[in-house]
């Protein structure tokens, strides 16, 4: 009979970088799931999330290139999805029933390859019900000015990324469900010792 791996979601807002944890978590032997890497496939992929994106935002969002590839306007519908909070909502009931279907086959394989743990990164895991089919979660938190800091620094304007650290859970509200924290305020090496102590933690809930 085939074993589940242990399936441990990682979470928190924009600049916290829990895209960091999870590549530390990758390199430690942990397979990856990035939901939001995905979802942003899916948008371009999937023919069902393409009609529904033309019907919320216009058949202009989408073009080709030169070379005939579909192309998407994130910045378009971002712009409109953090000030609107039904587009936003209508957006990830599109979207989301997609991305848990893609886990769900990632947990298969897992198994079948005999996989000890599965982690799932996912900006908004709580707002997205996703943490329902999870064992354990890790909160990856920051000062609010240091993760303004950083979203802006990988080039979003300050105003853009204030909106979508409003439209995100505050990070109390994430800390109060999770299993484990990550304060990511200090250098690379503290964040990393606090990943390789979660990491063994969780390998002896795997085992």
């Amino acid at each position: 009979m085939e074993r589940l791996p242990l399936l441990v979601g990682v979470t928190g807002g924009i600049g916290s970088g829990k895209s960091t944890v999870c590549a530390m978590l990758a390199g430690m032997g942990c397979e990856l799931f990035e939901a939001d890497r995905v979802a942003r496939e899916l948008q371009l992929e999937d023919p069902e999330v393409i009609r529904g994106i033309e019907e919320l935002f216009g058949r202009d969002v989408y073009s080709r290139d030169g070379s005939g590839q579909l192309q998407i306007d994130r910045k378009a519908i971002a712009s409109v999805v953090f000030s609107d909070p039904e587009k936003l909502t209508a957006l990830n009931r599109l979207i989301h029933p997609k991305v848990r279907e893609a886990f769900a086959r990632e947990v298969k394989r897992c198994a079948r390859e005999g996989k000890r743990m599965l982690c799932k990164e996912a900006a908004i895991l709580f707002e997205a019900g996703a943490d329902r089919d999870l064992d354990r979660i890790i909160v990856v938190a920051a000062g609010d000015g240091l993760r303004l800091d950083r979203a802006v620094k990988r080039g979003l304007g300050r105003e853009e990324a204030t909106k979508r650290m409003a439209a995100q859970w505050p990070q109390e509200r994430l800390i109060e469900r999770a299993h484990y924290v990550i304060f990511n305020d200090g250098t690379l090496e503290e964040l990393r010792s606090q990943v390789e102590q979660i990491y063994r933690s969780l390998m002896t809930v795997a085992e």
